[in-house]
């Protein structure tokens, strides 16, 4: 038997056999049990009632909301021995108006998030900007294009760098050293091609590391 209805309200079953309305006699479609048997929609009166599958919570919460008569469609599982909700039965205006409202929150949300996206940018272009004088302040000899692309790069939102770690973004000198060695390291030293060759990562560091204390200095004493 389905779920009682005294718990869930009108129940609808969507069957997994052949089966015969027990008044009129007709056959398919979703059938309501009743005590002389199963019926199909129109003799139980719900044939005007229009399916809305689940899936989105939401809209069948407000489609159920506002339609005077409503009614859960189940449908047994043979792999799991149950009955299973596949969606409600709802009048067509209260879908209807429910989809409107819905869109509306859509709408309202990308709106929503379209600020948020500015907002963030402007946040992460002045960030990036700050960065980018203190790569300067630490090493006045860093060319200007050089320590935004830096501050760019290593500011990156959601990069998980050392620019959006908790010292990169109070600016911390230790912080700002790192980002800086991490892009000459493998800007302006072949450290990338001796990973590429094989060579371990740090072997490939202490080879490297001649050429970035020089570029470090030159930048640093200018």
């Amino acid at each position: 038997m389905p779920p009682a209805e005294q718990r869930n309200g009108i129940v609808v079953i969507q069957p997994v056999r052949d089966w015969t309305c027990a008044e009129c006699g007709d056959a398919g479609g979703l059938l309501r049990m009743q005590d002389a048997g199963p019926l199909c929609l129109t003799c139980s009166d719900l044939d005007h009632l229009v399916f809305l599958p689940s899936g989105d919570a939401a809209l069948t919460r407000r489609a159920t909301k506002g339609s005077t008569l409503s009614a859960v469609v189940v449908r047994w599982s043979r792999s799991r021995k149950r009955y299973e909700r596949q969606g409600v039965l709802v009048e067509e205006p209260a879908l209807t108006l429910a989809e409107e409202q819905c869109m509306s929150d859509a709408d309202a949300r990308m709106r929503r998030r379209e600020r948020d996206q500015v907002r963030q940018a402007e946040l992460d272009t002045r960030f990036q900007a700050r960065l980018a004088a203190e790569i300067r302040q630490v090493f006045p000899g860093c060319p200007a294009d050089r320590a935004m692309a830096i501050a760019e790069h290593t500011g990156l939102r959601g990069s998980g760098r050392v620019g959006r770690s908790a010292a990169g973004r109070a600016l911390d000198e230790s912080a700002i050293v790192l980002a800086v060695v991490a892009s000459v390291r493998h800007q302006d030293t072949d450290y990338d091609s001796l990973l590429m060759a094989g060579l371990p990562r740090e072997l490939a560091r202490e080879r490297v590391r001649p050429a970035i204390d020089r570029v470090l200095a030159a930048w640093a004493a200018s």
